[in-house]
């Protein structure tokens, strides 16, 4: 079972994430769990303190080590495995994306640390840190928002978490592709109909459409996909179809 610990000292944002949608059943049915742990509680004296000024002058605040280290030498040692990592999330860290993800639900539990102000004295990433991860090129006030995309990402990557067994495996990147259109009820809406061949019960030109949708999704929208991904024999002779029609419209 899977172990996610989100070391924060707002852990009021992290548990209403934890009490809904898919996560929430997976941690019903002990597929997955998850908790948070208040950093503040690792402070000493009597306002708890977990930041101070940095050594060396400049703006802001940095996360003290004492606290942080309290916190997760806690978590590792209320792990149910020895096999847990610990992460800081952080914009300098390793870009987030399905491979690491993937990567992540390998292991039995995640210990995510969620940096504040200037960030975390630099002494508990040599020593504690096993990985830091970014969420994208930007900077946010804290690592909680980062923290419970991290755990959305990876849980639903865990056999039995989502619905389906092959769920996950047809989102988009996991075959280094956009995942395909998609349509529901009604058969018409506003006018524009369903296509038909997702009507006609034929799953082998269902799954065709499908593919070829996949592949005008990722061309117009994320090219740069296509540029180190292997293409099949299918996918060669769907993409060689559309340069000809393509050169015909040209032509014309």
């Amino acid at each position: 079972m899977m172990d996610f610990v989100v070391l924060t000292i707002f852990p009021e944002m992290i548990n209403p994430f934890l009490n809904h949608g898919i996560v929430r059943r997976a941690i019903e049915r002990e597929i997955i769990s998850a908790s948070s742990i208040d950093v503040r509680g690792f402070a000493e004296g009597r306002h708890k303190v977990t930041d101070d000024r940095p050594y060396g002058g400049g703006c802001g605040m940095v996360m003290k080590p004492e606290p942080l280290a309290g916190a997760v030498r806690a978590a590792k040692a209320n792990a149910p495995s020895a096999n847990a990592k610990t992460i800081y999330l952080t914009p300098q860290g390793r870009k987030f994306d399905q491979g690491i993800a993937r990567r992540l639900a390998q292991f039995d539990g995640l210990i995510m640390i969620c940096g504040r102000y200037e960030g975390v004295d630099e002494r508990v990433l040599d020593g504690l840190v096993d990985y830091e991860i970014s969420i994208g090129d930007y900077v946010l006030t804290g690592g909680e928002l980062a923290a419970m995309i991290v755990i959305d990402a990876v849980a639903r990557l865990i056999p039995g978490v989502l619905g389906g067994d092959d769920s996950a495996e047809k989102d988009s990147f996991e075959g280094g592709l956009l995942e395909h259109a998609h349509y529901t009820r009604p058969p018409v809406f506003e006018g524009e109909k369903v296509p038909e061949v997702l009507l006609s019960g034929n799953h082998g030109d269902i799954e065709k459409w499908r593919l070829e949708t996949s592949l005008i999704r990722t061309v117009l929208k994320r090219p740069d996909l296509l540029k180190d991904r292997k293409l099949n024999l299918q996918e060669k002779e769907i993409l060689k179809k559309w340069c000809i029609d393509i050169e015909k419209i040209i032509s014309a």
